[in-house]
């Protein structure tokens, strides 16, 4: 018999909270994520995930060691051979990655480029990692006078193509998207995501919109989101969540613009009747202030999402689980803008607990899938421990 009729499971993207054993492999020695953003703000102002423990699993500048904390806590170890979004996430779901996703430091190889202006018609300009507003700035007046489009990349797997709304219509622009996934769906390209990146304004004044669409490669295997779909149970995918599964095993879709967005809509969805999981991803971590090095502004967000935290708290009914984790680093002190391998918090609390302890080390992210499967009696992953015995 289950222990919990629904489960929230949110993703704190790239919160990591110390650099892995095996950081030196990806060139990640000394990052730490929660750590240095701690000590640049001079201590973190979070309470509320205090009391839960996250300075139990390792202090943090500002946050308390919980004498009683409310929550099991404990940090896990990524199985996997990668540091990116989709790797982190599938692997949460039961999935292990031997194979890492390409990365294009150096832009996109110029086969796939003449491929991609012979399938759209149009030429490409850019072909670089870059910020995306950044290169919107530096190309949207070319591409409005020529219709070029405006392809880049990022430390992520990602192609990634900017056209403004006015010059190529948003469901052309999905169309090219839709045949950038298709060039790149092969061992020789394993790229991990396409995605349509409009905007709109004028020189000088561009804004991207929330039109934004991601193609994402399909998980390589069944993951636990895919045996609770078939089992008839609810997964509920807030954010990014069903674009990095590509809504494999996704019952319900909510998109989010922000992490306030993301919160705000979390919280309602806490009002729905449901028999599953809820799955949200808090993307602005990653992408608005790990990538940009932006340490003022995450702890800023960090401090933010804790203030909402008692909302989720309140919300939860008594057969409720909530587990508060992360998918990997992007320390916004380290070298580069590229994601860091780390360890990653891993929060368990509901109602019936007592005192909350502190759980063994988990050597996969899987463990959280092993559990969610183990709660709802469905098909266990090949990868990954439970715990549901030891948070009852």
């Amino acid at each position: 018999m289950e222990s919990f009729k629904r489960i929230f499971l949110i993703v704190l993207d790239s919160v990591g909270i110390g650099e892995a054993p095996d950081a030196a492999d990806f060139n990640d020695t000394g990052a730490d994520t929660l750590g240095h953003i701690a000590e640049h703000m001079d201590g973190l102002t979070m309470p509320e995930i205090g009391k839960l423990g996250l300075s139990n699993i390792r202090e943090i500048k500002g946050i308390r060691k919980a004498l009683k904390p409310k929550a099991y806590y404990t940090k896990m170890q990524e199985a996997s051979n990668g540091k990116d979004t989709m790797t982190g996430h599938w692997e949460i779901m039961g999935l292990k990655i031997e194979q890492p996703f390409q990365t294009f430091p150096d832009g996109f190889p110029d086969d796939l480029i003449k491929q991609l202006e012979k399938e759209t018609g149009r030429k490409i300009i850019g072909n670089k990692p870059a910020s995306g507003t950044a290169i919107i700035e530096e190309l949207g007046e070319h591409h409005m006078e020529t219709g070029d489009l405006i392809v880049y990349t990022s430390a992520d797997s990602v192609l990634q193509i900017c056209a403004h709304e006015d010059i190529i219509p948003i469901d052309e622009l999905y169309d090219i998207c839709e045949k950038a996934r298709a060039l790149t769906m092969n061992d020789k390209y394993m790229i991990g995501r396409v995605i349509a990146r409009p905007f709109v304004g004028r020189p000088g004044n561009f804004e991207r919109t929330s039109n934004r669409h991601d193609y994402a490669l399909k998980p390589f295997g069944r993951t636990v989101m895919n045996e609770l779909a078939d089992g008839g149970f609810d997964v509920i995918a807030l954010g990014k969540i069903s674009d990095i599964y590509d809504g494999e095993g996704v019952t319900e879709s909510i998109r989010t613009k922000n992490n306030e967005d993301g919160m705000e809509k979390f919280i309602q969805s806490m009002d729905m009747e449901f028999h599953g999981l809820n799955f949200l991803n808090l993307v602005d971590f990653d992408a608005k202030y790990g990538h940009r090095r932006d340490p003022k502004g995450y702890g800023e967000a960090l401090e933010a999402f804790d203030q909402r935290l008692p909302d989720i708290i309140n919300k939860l009914k008594e057969d409720d689980l909530l587990m508060i984790t992360a998918d990997h680093g992007n320390d916004p002190v380290h070298h580069g803008t590229d994601h860091t391998r780390e360890y990653v918090p891993l929060l368990v609390f509901h109602h019936q607990i007592t005192e909350g302890k502190q759980l063994p080390l988990r050597e996969t992210f899987a463990d959280i899938g092993a559990t969610i499967a183990d709660n709802f009696g469905v098909t266990l992953p090949l990868n990954g421990k439970s715990f549901l015995h030891d948070i009852k």
